[in-house]
């Protein structure tokens, strides 16, 4: 079992979406649905596999060749798929962070 740590992105993503079923409800607790988070839960789900998958378009055309010659990826095609990852997420931070000062906290379509 992995413990998550209080800087994984996973230990984050699970702490904003803890709304939905409160803190510490367990399976046989009863309790409302509240509809209007139920849909900002599908609204940011629906955010993050967009910026999935335009990682993984972006990372995929830039770094990995059309024909597959081996299984697994090659020295190379992982460092270039490392180095694109981090270059993605770190760009997207900062258009985030740029658009927040600028419109006052508006947010940018992706990570934040």
């Amino acid at each position: 079992m992995r413990l998550l740590s209080s800087s994984s992105p996973s230990f984050t993503y699970l702490t904003k979406m803890s709304f939905l079923f409160g803190s510490g409800a367990g399976a046989g607790a009863s309790q409302n649905i509240n509809p209007q988070a139920i849909e900002m839960a599908v609204n940011e789900l629906d955010l993050i596999t967009d910026v999935f998958n335009r990682l993984v378009s972006s990372c995929h055309a830039k770094c990995i060749s059309d024909k597959y010659a081996e299984p697994d990826l090659n020295k190379g095609e992982g460092v270039c798929i490392d180095r694109c990852v981090g270059k993605f997420f770190e760009v997207n931070k900062k258009v985030g962070e740029k658009m927040q000062a600028a419109g006052g906290g508006g947010g940018a379509p992706g990570l934040m």
